[in-house]
Order: C-alpha cells, then sequence, then structure tokens
C-alpha cells in the first residue's frame, strides 16, 4: 500500500514521520503551495479596518502567520484585538495561535461546515463585522454564508494557492511510479487540492481508478462524489472529519482490510 501525502511541504513530515513508523510507504507530493501576498493598499485598508471586527476566521497556519507579520505593519497592534472573538478551522491552527497568545474556537469538523455550527457563531446580528484570515480561493463557501445572514466581511487574501512547480515538472516520473502499484491512498482537504490533482492526471486517466480517495469534509465529498458519478469513474472515497494521524491510520487500515 502506497500513502501520497498531498500536504504542504511544511506540514507534510510528522504526518509521513508517523506512517513510515507504521511501516506504510509514503511518496511525499505536494498538491498545494502558499504564496504570501506582497504587502499593499487594499491589505492596508483592511488592518484599518480590523478592530470593528466581532471576529476574526483564520483558516490556516499560514494564514497566521503571514496575517500576524502584517499586523505589524499596520496601526494596530495584537492587543487592539483582544476583544474579538477568534475561530481556527483545525486543531494545528489553533496551537499557531496559542503561540501569540490567543485562545481560538476549533470545529468538531476541519471545514467550513464545521466553522459554521460553531456556537461563537449562534445569534450574532445582522452587519456583524467578520473577518477572514485566508488564501486566494478558500474558505469561499463559509463567507457566502455568513454573508447571506446578513454579516459584513472583511476579506483579507493573505496568501496564493498554487500546485508546486516540482510537482508538476517532476509527474512523469511519479506517474511511473504510479503505475507499479496496484493501489494507493491519498488525503485531501480542499477543493483546490482535488482540482490540481485531476489536472496532474490529464494525461495519465487510468491512474485515478487506483485511488483511495480521504476527503476532509462532507461538502468536498459530495465534490468528489459528483464527480465519480459524473465520469462513470470507478474508485473509493471515504469522508474524514480531521487530519490527525491517528484518524488517517484508522482509515488505511480500513482501507488495508478491503485490499
Amino acid at each position: 500500500m502506497l500513502f501520497i501525502n498531498t500536504r504542504p511541504q511544511d506540514r507534510a513530515e510528522s504526518l509521513s514521520h508517523a506512517l513510515r513508523m507504521a511501516h506504510i510507504d509514503v511518496l511525499d507530493l505536494p498538491l498545494l503551495e502558499l504564496l504570501a501576498k506582497p504587502w499593499s493598499a487594499p491589505l492596508s485598508w483592511l488592518y484599518e479596518q480590523l478592530s470593528t471586527a466581532e471576529v476574526i476566521v483564520v483558516v490556516s497556519p499560514t494564514a497566521v502567520e503571514i496575517g500576524m507579520d502584517y499586523l505589524k505593519q499596520s496601526t494596530f497592534g495584537l492587543d487592539d484585538l483582544r476583544h474579538i472573538q477568534w475561530i481556527a478551522v483545525g486543531e494545528k491552527t489553533a496551537e499557531t495561535l496559542a503561540r501569540y497568545g490567543i485562545k481560538a474556537s476549533v470545529p468538531l469538523v476541519e471545514t467550513s461546515e464545521g466553522m459554521l455550527q460553531l456556537p461563537v457563531l449562534d445569534g450574532l446580528h445582522a452587519g456583524t463585522v467578520i473577518a477572514f484570515w485566508r488564501g486566494e480561493g478558500g474558505r469561499v463557501f463559509m463567507m457566502d454564508q455568513l454573508k447571506q445572514q446578513g454579516m459584513k466581511i472583511l476579506n483579507f487574501i493573505l496568501y496564493l494557492r498554487q500546485c508546486p512547480l516540482l510537482t508538476t515538472q517532476n509527474f512523469a516520473q511519479t506517474a511511473a511510479l504510479l503505475q507499479q502499484h496496484k493501489n494507493y491512498v491519498m488525503v485531501l482537504s480542499s477543493e483546490a487540492s482535488w482540482l490540481n490533482w485531476l489536472q496532474l492526471l490529464q494525461n495519465f486517466p487510468t491512474l485515478i481508478a487506483k485511488g483511495h480517495y480521504l476527503l476532509l469534509g462532507e461538502r468536498l465529498y459530495q465534490i468528489v462524489l459528483n464527480y465519480k458519478k459524473s465520469q462513470g469513474s470507478c474508485f473509493n472515497i471515504a469522508r474524514l472529519t480531521d487530519l490527525k494521524t491517528e484518524s488517517i491510520l484508522q482509515q488505511i487500515a480500513i482501507v488495508q482490510g478491503n485490499t
């Protein structure tokens, strides 16, 4: 059994190490690369409005680090934001915020849908200001849902997301390796990662059927399920509620038991 670790390089190491300790073959193949956007006048204006927010939603450890770095360039400091409620998409993001002395609410399911169910968002009145620290293309569903409820959104696009150049350049060799395996397991945590994977497989269409895809959250599960139905493809999918190593190991054990 081959496990393809698609996490960004800076977040992949601990998972890959744990899997190898469990005697699972691992191929590190990041499908997303996060690049900070340069400081700009629009970002400066957003930071000037930040003290009006009642909630800040932070979607990744990268968003924490870039957001805090740019906060130093604004007219506000972290002490000016102590009254704000913070939401982190998952435990890793919450741990990164904790290094800045911030306690964040974390959903049981580490997705937009999970965050929308947090008690901190209950009872907010129309016009409440909610800030998003995010990457380009990320968490649009959550923002749209809150806009429909009458919330005012401050949209901080702090970084770009793209398929890493090395992943693209070396994919012919990767495809040759995958051809040698009967199947593989892959965790996908976002629609962007899924779309990048489909793009990589354009010239290797038979490889998709070898996959057992572990998908974070219901929405991504439905996206991939709909693709599977529309394309008449034959591959296996399962839901994940979080990206904890033990959860991934449990799912891999299920896959191994079925193969």
